[in-house]
């Protein structure tokens, strides 16, 4: 039970000291966070031929961002490694730069960085592993498949295709569900490990 308590206080001190560090010590987490991500963006399951938009594990470090950096520096991670990615930087998935495909998704994983991060942050409730995956799978469907589907579609009519809803859901949803519910539960287990239990903004 001790060590428990010691961990417990571990991680309520790394969350308080995270809100006192510097801009520089800030700028160099989203950094190192837009870096992961981009790593992440790498690595695929499996490739499926009839959909433009992969399987890959850079989900994970999106619903971790917000948690870890807090509302404003998660977002600005995402924003970072989407911003980055738009002008050169071959970080997307497949080493790939500029916009495609995926471009909704990844304005998504800004939305859904910063609303995680304000929730985790705000709400002490919200720290347990059901409630943490209820956030996830919310944020996932509401603010990274939506958008990610909206321009999916655009971008079908743009290249000469004539998308229907259901054909760009069965593209850009269906085939990742089950992978993202497996992503999102990790993630609601990682998040509940180093998240404390207690309020650390006040």
């Amino acid at each position: 039970m001790e060590l428990l308590a010691q961990f417990e206080q571990l991680k309520y001190d790394v969350f308080r000291r995270r809100q006192a560090l510097s801009v520089p010590a800030k700028i160099a987490l989203v950094i190192g966070f837009a870096a992961l991500t981009g790593l992440l963006a790498q690595v695929k399951f499996s490739l499926l031929p009839f959909t433009p938009v992969p399987v890959t594990m850079q989900t994970f470090a999106v619903l971790l961002a917000g948690v870890t950096l807090g509302r404003w520096w998660g977002g600005g991670a995402m924003a970072l490694y989407v911003g980055l990615g738009i002008v050169g930087v071959p970080w997307f998935t497949g080493g790939v730069a500029g916009f495609g495909s995926t471009f909704g998704y990844l304005i998504g994983f800004i939305l859904a960085a910063l609303v995680i991060g304000h929730i985790t942050d705000k709400y002490v409730i919200s720290r347990t592993v059901p409630r943490m995956f209820g956030l996830m799978a919310l944020a996932s469907v509401l603010l990274i498949y939506i958008p990610g589907v909206i321009w999916l579609y655009l971008w079908l009519g743009f290249i000469g295709q004539t998308p229907t809803l259901a054909s760009v859901i069965a593209m850009g949803v269906a085939p990742f569900l089950a992978g993202d519910l497996i992503k999102t539960a990790a993630a609601a287990a990682v998040a509940r490990v180093i998240t404390p239990g207690r309020d650390y903004l006040s």
